[in-house]
């Protein structure tokens, strides 16, 4: 489209054509910088004389990215994982330098572990992981036979990829660099300007519930990313880096506010459907200042520093009002109802504060170090699904090592070479056999564009530039292919089988029968890891992980009521946000799997935060020893209904809850308590929660009549 047929172009039509002209020169400029990287590292590899300039430049491609961040991310831990994975092939070496079974089974059972601790993350720590696991047997293999040269074999690997990590990461710093920092600001502001323009248009009534189960499914999402960007842009950027730990503390003030506003909006539409709406009615009009002082512009760089003042004034307005709006109602129940709002509602609005404070010191010009509280992001990791992990890596390693040795196949470590890379690349995706599949397809499909080009172009040309001339169309090919989104896993295999075929050295030696030989030793490694993928699914995205996934969300229940007290507010937070992001990645949306797993966060979330502020107020006051058998009692029935639920167990809890709150009823000094139980008591008498199908059939308003 000409300039001037763009300028007439409608709004719509020009951004589409914009937005496409935008991606189509970030996709180019990503394939120019990989190429840079790649020729520049092979260049210097050759000057500076190392034995294998194809494995630095290999190196390149792998670590290659659009945002500058992520690359200097990947190669800061594919350098960790080099170093671990050279240093544990001498121990190895060391260990077995004459036993060759032996020798097999170490480090198999390396690679094995390095595989399932792969699974275990999800970020570059994984490949860190990965990294440790081939690099051990990249630098291993070669000198089974000749145990004193691993020091040699492993200072050339950690060289070459040293070297093929520097050039990348200088390379993406320098031409036409695309920050990171510039995508986790937006998201920021995103999940700022999204939690607060929600909360504003929600003050004036009930929320339907599938309409909350969106909206903590985009809390979620975003919780997650933000924390997953803040973990690479600290490569790349000092501020980040000096703002990473008040990042980590906004996040969490995020998702301590959204567990309470969706408890706050759990308990009025409870109320609305159990026909309290005096109580309901009286709760919206306390929380209506809310809505004022979140009635102002949300703007990039000013919004918190605004709504700071507004919130402590509504704050104050609300507690003011509690007085006169509690006696305003007569009826006992809905005077116990509204003390439990207004108890929830405090809470949310001191955290909702908390949450714009850590923004406004986001926006601040400068940053001082140690400032912020310290906090930190736990992840819901599953040991059984890594041990499986390792079982089928191990496993794959030892068969093909077996087959090497007793076909002595000359080539039989570059089958083992290819299939570590990949069973450990792949361990951590949900479908594993296919992406491998498609890869290998690439993989078949770049090696023989590299027989073309070696044989019949790189033969009849002299010079390094030339050989950049021959090389470099049929690599941007892959590249390109790995920027479209149907074709990633094609252009990757494609751009690795060609840039690893090729196999480029100072002295390059050109020998068909050797090519050929072994590109079908990779393919049979690639097929091996594909086959063992078969053999053994993985984990991850099947329905058997995911039925563990829920049940340790629902652990967490037990973990409110049992773990420790110091730092489980976030630690409760961070891995129920990263469990349901797992599932929510690994199932369809709308499906059935879907819709039980944000129905039971959406209980855990409630009835873990209610426990956890119950036992906070318990270690603060004294409480009369006759009281705590109830209040232990209850906290234990929940935690044991909640890890294995059933019709016998739910009411078990809830008898034991309505106990406690008769008990604390018959104490003086104590009645703060009543709060929190309250609310427990209600969430387990929601007749359209998930616990809805342990509890005996009884209409909602008589239940919760006798929820205190």
């Amino acid at each position: 489209m000409s300039a001037t047929g763009l300028q007439n172009a409608t709004p719509g039509t020009r951004q589409i054509v914009v937005e496409t002209l935008r991606e189509e020169v970030n996709v180019w400029l990503f394939v120019v910088k990989t190429l840079i990287a790649f020729f520049l590292t092979g260049w210097l590899a050759m000057r500076l004389d190392l034995p294998a300039p194809s494995t630095a430049m290999l190196t390149t491609v792998i670590v290659a990215n659009r945002q500058s961040g992520m690359v200097l991310a990947k190669s800061f831990y594919r350098a960790i994982g080099t170093l671990a994975g050279a240093t544990a092939a001498i121990a190895i070496v060391a260990a077995f330098p004459q036993e060759r079974d032996l020798f097999l089974l170490a480090l198999s059972l390396w690679i094995g572990v390095c595989a399932g601790g792969a699974t275990l993350y999800r970020n570059f720590k994984s490949y860190a992981f990965v990294l440790g696991g081939y690099t051990a047997a990249i630098v291993a293999i070669p000198v089974i036979d000749n145990p004193p040269g691993v020091f040699d074999s492993s200072w050339a690997r950690i060289s070459e990829v040293l070297l093929g990590l520097m050039v990348s990461g200088l390379v993406n710093d320098i031409v036409f660099p695309s920050r990171m920092r510039d995508v986790l600001r937006r998201a920021a502001r995103e999940q700022f300007a999204s939690f607060v323009g929600f909360v504003r248009d929600s003050t004036g009534g009930s929320i339907a519930r599938d309409t909350m189960e969106k909206a903590h499914l985009r809390f979620v999402r975003a919780a997650v990313t933000l924390e997953d960007l803040r973990s690479s842009v600290i490569f790349e950027d000092a501020e980040a880096r000096a703002r990473s730990n008040h990042l980590r503390l906004f996040n969490q003030r995020f998702m301590a506010a959204s567990t309470s506003f969706q408890s706050l909006h759990h308990l009025i539409n409870r109320l609305k459907r159990a026909q309290r709406d005096l109580a309901a009615d009286t709760l919206i009009r306390l929380y209506a200042p809310i809505g004022e002082a979140l009635d102002a512009p949300i703007e990039a760089g000013a919004a918190a520093r605004v709504l700071l003042p507004r919130l402590v004034s509504a704050r104050d307005t609300m507690r003011a009002s509690v007085p006169g709006l509690r006696a305003s109602l007569s009826d006992s129940q809905d005077v116990r109802d509204f003390d439990t709002g207004a108890s929830l509602l405090t809470r949310f609005v001191d955290e909702l504060h908390g949450y714009v404070d850590a923004a406004a010191s986001l926006q601040t010009p400068r940053v001082i170090a140690g400032s912020a509280e310290r906090v930190r992001f736990d992840r819901g990791n599953d040991f059984l699904g890594a041990g499986l992990a390792t079982f089928r890596t191990t496993l794959t390693m030892l068969v093909l090592g077996a087959f090497w040795i007793y076909s002595a196949w000359p080539l039989g470590s570059s089958a083992m070479l290819l299939a570590t890379v990949f069973a450990g690349l792949f361990a951590t995706i949900p479908n594993p056999t296919r992406v491998t599949w498609q890869v290998m397809l690439g993989y078949l499909s770049g090696m023989a564009v590299g027989f073309i080009c070696e044989f019949l172009l790189l033969t009849q040309v002299d010079g390094y530039g030339l050989l950049v001339v021959c090389v470099a169309p049929f690599l941007a090919l892959g590249l390109v292919m790995m920027m479209a989104q149907r074709l990633a896993f094609y252009g990757l295999g494609w751009a690795m089988g060609f840039a690893y075929i090729l196999s480029l050295k100072n002295v390059q030696v050109y020998d068909p029968a050797h090519f050929i030989n072994d590109a079908i030793a990779q393919v049979v490694g690639l097929g091996a890891a594909a086959v063992s993928f078969v053999v053994i699914p993985p984990a991850i995205g099947s329905a058997w992980l995911r039925r563990r996934q829920l049940a340790r969300l629902r652990g967490q229940v037990a973990l409110a009521a049992e773990a420790p007290l110091p730092g489980l507010r976030h630690r409760f937070e961070s891995v129920n946000y990263d469990l349901v992001s797992q599932v929510v990645a690994q199932t369809q949306p709308g499906s059935a799997d879907s819709r039980s797993l944000i129905a039971w966060a959406l209980a855990v979330h409630e009835t873990g935060r209610a426990l956890i502020e119950l036992r906070h107020d318990l270690a603060r006051g004294d409480v009369p020893p006759t009281l705590r058998p109830y209040l232990d009692d209850a906290l234990r029935t929940l935690a044991r209904f909640y890890e294995k639920p059933d019709a016998a167990g739910y009411l078990l809890a809830r008898d034991a809850v309505a106990t406690a709150i008769a008990s604390v009823g018959e104490h003086e000094g104590v009645a703060h308590l009543l709060e929190h139980l309250h609310l427990v008591r209600m969430a387990l008498l929601d007749g359209e929660s998930v616990l809805a199908a342990y509890m005996p059939t009884a209409p909602l308003s008589k239940d919760i009549a006798h929820a205190s």
